[in-house]
This record gives structure tokens, sequence and C-alpha cells, in this order.
């Protein structure tokens, strides 16, 4: 039924408890039990939306959105040719292949800047508050089963002490 009707039951079992009956019990709306049912409800709501809850267990997926990396620098591999005539002079002969190697910071890449929506980024990585899973493949939370086993909201007395 709801958190009101619960609390009227538990009242209703303390006066049988007393020695009242049935009869006697007036639970009806506006008597006594059910205004005192009232305000106790909105005491309990009260509380639990003025205090802060802290999520003391958490795994999940993250989604990277943007990523960038500046130009960097790279060296040439030997496996990198250059066809190049050998008598620039005009005498036409074949093209040889000559070896740029050992090239040291003789390449500079282009940025990367991609995101999920121009550059089609694929990702993925993990976030955890708690006991670190290792991988994300430790942890499932797309569907509710593994939301409750890899996600823990607690209540601490201490943040409450204020509101009792």
């Amino acid at each position: 039924m709801g958190l009101k009707d619960d609390l009227i039951k538990a009242k209703v079992e303390c006066f049988k408890i007393m020695g009242k009956s049935e009869d006697e019990i007036d639970s009806s709306v506006g008597s006594a039990l059910e205004v005192e049912a009232n305000l106790m409800t909105e005491a309990i709501v009260n509380f639990l939306t003025n205090v802060e809850f802290k999520i003391t267990q958490l795994k999940a997926n993250v989604v990277l959105e943007d990523f960038s990396i500046p130009p960097q620098q790279g060296d040439i591999l030997p496996s990198v040719t250059s066809t190049d005539i050998p008598y620039p002079a005009g005498i036409p002969v074949a093209a040889v292949p000559i070896p740029l190697n050992n090239g040291t910071n003789g390449v500079r890449t282009k940025a990367i800047d991609i995101s999920k929506d121009t550059g089609n980024l694929e990702s993925t990585g993990y976030v955890f508050i708690g006991e670190d899973p290792d991988s994300q493949d430790d942890f499932d939370v797309e569907d509710e089963n593994g939301q409750r086993e890899f996600t823990t909201v607690k209540l601490f007395r201490d943040d409450i002490e204020e509101f009792l």
C-alpha cells in the first residue's frame, strides 16, 4: 500500500497488543490515528529528502566524448624509402629507391582530434569507487542485476545526526 498505511497497520497492531479490539481502534480518515500517520509520513519523507546519501561502491563504464593528442615527433623506419632519379642532369634512367633510415625526430605526425560525433571515436574505460575491478570485463552494469551487484549507496548515521 504505502508508508502511511504501513504506519497505521503498525499502530493498530500495537493497540491490539495493549488489549484493544479492532472495533475500539479508529483509523478512519480524520481520526487521531490517521492524522498521526500523515504527520509521521511527512516527517519521514522530509528526513529522507534532506539528508545526503553517499555512494560507497560504484563500477560503471565510461564513454569518452572527445579525444585529442597534439602533433608528435616520430622516427622514420628503415623500411621507408624515397624514389629518386640518380642523375638529375637529365640522363633518363630508372628511378632508384633510397632508404631513409637512422632518422631522429624526422617525422611529425598530425594532431589527432576526434569525438564520438565526429571522427567515429570508439573507446572504453571504467570508473569506480571502492575496490578497483582491474578491468571493465569484471563487471556489467547494463541491466538491473548488474546495477544491484556493482552499485551501493549508504546513509551514514554521522551524516544525519542533525536531522534526528
